[in-house]
């Protein structure tokens, strides 16, 4: 009887095996890693499966469902709102700007304010004043919430707005903050605060998708302001951490009809994490002097294309001059990478920051396998020394810039939910060039030599830590 019912735990082991691997045929989304995970489950079920489930799934399929198609609820609320955006659509024929609105599903919209915020003390001053003047409600979500000294001030502040009759909804990811104390939570629920964390894995059928999360950093004050960037609420990011030193961060305070779109991607994810559709102001406000023109770029493992890497390709094709890059966590897919090679190659100035101290192993070992060739294309690299660079920006040419969640690796590209800030407006182009000129004048420029001449050891090493870059 032991052995018949070995053999027939043995005989489901490999079935699963085998229907995951058609799984993983008809729904991976490079034929690389349809071919790595097929071998795999075929091969070595009794380790693959498991690990299938939790990393290999392509899509946030529970995501997908929950979203559903235009004759959803949220889609028709959207419909019956989004006419109030028709006199603040931007009148631009540039096809490079209509594609990114095409590839966002978001409009292009005039009327806003684009302020850049640099580093920690600014982008919080900003954060709290702009949720101790609501008055109607509060919209918060980090990827990482910490209960420590910032923690406790984001804490106090939605406590304070609360109090005041303000509603306020806290969202943040089951997987960056979960070292938050449960204290911390009910605090804020006992005052009448909507919590609630995003949970991919929430539902019995989706139970084993640990390995999205959603990235974004998203505040809106009454759909009138809004904050996006790179900043997460924990001391280190104010540069008190001993280990990181001073943190360089960019975050981006927005005002006008480009608020509704950061407000829209905070209503989704609070649809699913929690089934209720929120009610909130979807009037557009113009309080801007000197108006620019932004569009919002969610991105994220629901889409149906892979919407953060296809806006950084967009971006390196369209440069004719200047591309400038900055990103903490630099393992770009082949596609990414070959379209550095050509801009270089075709004498765009590309340059790349990174930091020079890693705050994750992995991924600092894995860019040492590309950057060879990347350098020797004329790619330029940077390593930012006098702290922990995270921020997440890209300058293109005169004409545009990026702000946003998003890094330039797998898990930005197509595990994490993210988004991005894109504003077609010289005036602001200036303003991030200044900036990436006084950051790329404290960097070490990395030379073809320094990479080349390194031990084999290393090389090995680096080759190694890039295969596992689709889980990094």
């Amino acid at each position: 009887m032991a052995s018949w019912l070995m053999g027939l735990a043995i005989f489901m082991v490999h079935l699963l095996g085998f229907l995951s691997a058609i799984l993983a045929l008809l729904s991976s989304r490079t034929s690389q890693g349809a071919v790595a995970w097929i071998i795999s489950l075929v091969t070595f079920p009794y380790v693959a499966v498991p690990a299938y489930w939790i990393f290999g799934r392509p899509r946030f399929y529970g995501y997908i469902s929950a979203r559903g198609e235009r004759d959803t609820v949220l889609r028709r609320i959207l419909a019956d709102q989004r006419w109030r955006l028709d006199p603040f659509l931007a009148d631009v024929h540039s096809p490079d700007v209509r594609a990114v609105e095409r590839l966002s599903q978001m409009p292009l919209t005039s009327g806003n304010q684009a302020e850049l915020l640099v580093d920690g003390k600014s982008t919080f001053d900003s954060i709290f004043a702009g949720i101790d003047s609501a008055q109607r409600y509060v919209l918060v979500q980090f990827f990482i919430v910490r209960h420590d000294a910032l923690g406790q001030q984001l804490k106090e502040r939605m406590l304070r707005a609360a109090k005041r009759g303000v509603r306020v909804y806290f969202l943040y990811d089951e997987i960056g903050s979960r070292k938050l104390a449960e204290g911390y939570l009910s605090e804020l629920a006992d005052a009448g605060v909507e919590v609630s964390p995003f949970r991919s894995s929430r539902g019995f059928k989706h139970r084993f998708q640990l390995n999205f999360r959603n990235h974004r950093k998203i505040l809106v004050v009454d759909g009138r302001e809004g904050w996006l960037g790179g900043f997460n609420v924990g001391v280190e990011y104010l540069g008190q951490h001993p280990r990181h030193g001073p943190w360089r961060d960019t975050h981006l305070k927005l005002t006008g009809p480009s608020v509704l779109g950061l407000q829209e991607a905070f209503w989704e994810d609070w649809h699913w994490a929690t089934g209720e559709v929120i009610n909130l102001c979807w009037e557009p406000r113009i309080v801007c002097e000197e108006c620019q023109n932004v569009i919002i770029v969610p991105s994220g493992p629901a889409d149906r294309q892979e919407t953060a890497s296809l806006l950084v390709q967009h971006a390196i094709h369209s440069a004719q001059e200047r591309l400038w890059v900055t990103s903490p966590y630099f393992v770009p897919d082949q596609g990414v990478q070959d379209a550095l090679h050509l801009a270089a190659m075709r004498g765009v100035d590309v340059r790349i920051m990174m930091p020079e101290h890693p705050d994750h192993l992995l991924i600092y070992l894995s860019a040492f396998s590309f950057l060879p060739d990347m350098v020797r294309a004329g790619v330029k690299v940077y390593r930012y020394q006098p702290g922990f660079m995270h921020q997440k920006v890209i300058l293109i040419d005169d004409v545009a810039a990026a702000v946003g969640t998003v890094n330039l690796d797998n898990r930005s590209f197509r595990l994490n939910f993210e988004i991005t800030a894109f504003i077609p407006d010289r005036g602001f182009a200036a303003e991030v060039h200044g900036m990436l000129e006084r950051d790329f004048a404290v960097c070490r420029r990395i030379d073809y030599e320094e990479l080349h001449n390194r031990p084999l050891w290393r090389k090995l090493v680096a080759r190694a830590a890039y295969l596992t870059a689709p889980i990094q």
